[in-house]
């Protein structure tokens, strides 16, 4: 465990959302089966609350967000949040969409890669829950849409429209977005939404088995790659290669550079120690 923890302890439980933890993979399950996984102020806080704290702990090596049930996540409760948030003031609801916002960033700045095991709908907030993994492992029954504006909100909710064109491009964001169409698994393959695509039910067995194989590696070079991705998408070429000249040079300080070589010139697999 990180020694710069801070004083709170772990929370022993999560009331709106499931967490295991099974050598370094950590699962976190969305719980509300009857109602498609539909998010919940409870399950947004309690998102924004546990990435941080697994961050902190230093011993999850990657993590698996999916959903009990018959889907991914359809998105907010239209009437615990949609309902709710009519009777909101302006600074009310500007807290309530700074927080959604904070769990799509603990998503892309947490430490270890996050793989979103898609099945059936995954749909507003599921949609963009997805978005921000590193890996969308999804089964054939999966459809995205993107339904903000059905709702009468702007499509660029929860960092959408900063996150989707540098997945699937302009053109495929601005549609998906504009319109708010559902997009099933073979276009989502085709356009890169989904990483990878599982036979049908089996998106959380192919999840968890790339989570194992990431945890199983180099996790402090894992963590750099997902840091870099994400700071050198508003980068210049010139200051891109100069922070990747700078953080190799820090890894190369490492135990698992040194690792490797020892490990190559024995003959036989690295061990790898994640610093």
């Amino acid at each position: 465990m990180s020694p710069f923890t801070g004083s709170a302890h772990r929370t022993e439980e999560w009331r709106h959302l499931r967490l295991t933890l099974d050598a370094g993979v950590a699962t976190v399950t969305l719980a509300r089966p009857d109602k498609l996984n539909a998010l919940t102020f409870g399950a947004y806080a309690d998102l924004r609350d546990l990435l941080p704290e697994l961050a902190r702990d230093g011993s999850v090596r990657a993590l698996v967000l999916g959903g009990e049930g018959r889907g991914f996540c359809s998105g907010g409760d239209v009437d615990e949040i949609i309902g709710a948030t009519l009777a909101m003031d302006t600074g009310q609801l500007l807290d309530f969409n700074r927080m959604t916002g904070q769990v799509v960033r603990a998503l892309r700045e947490c430490p270890f890669p996050v793989i979103a095991a898609v099945h059936g709908v995954a749909a507003g907030a599921g949609a963009v829950f997805a978005l921000a993994a590193d890996f969308r492992v999804a089964d054939p029954t999966t459809r995205f849409a993107f339904l903000f504006t059905k709702v009468g909100l702007s499509g660029g909710d929860m960092g959408a429209a900063y996150l989707l064109p540098r997945v699937v491009g302009l053109g495929h964001a601005t549609r998906l977005l504009m319109l708010g169409e559902s997009v099933r698994a073979p276009e989502a393959e085709r356009i890169g939404l989904i990483s990878q695509l599982a036979d049908e039910g089996e998106a959380a067995a192919t999840a968890q088995a790339l989570a194992r194989r990431l945890a199983d590696g180099p996790a402090l070079a894992h963590a750099q790659t997902k840091a870099l991705l994400t700071a050198e998408l508003d980068m210049p070429l010139a200051a891109a290669i100069e922070l990747d000249a700078a953080t190799q040079a820090l890894l190369m300080n490492g135990a698992d550079y040194a690792e490797f070589h020892a490990a190559f010139t024995e003959k036989r697999p690295p061990k790898w120690q994640g610093r």
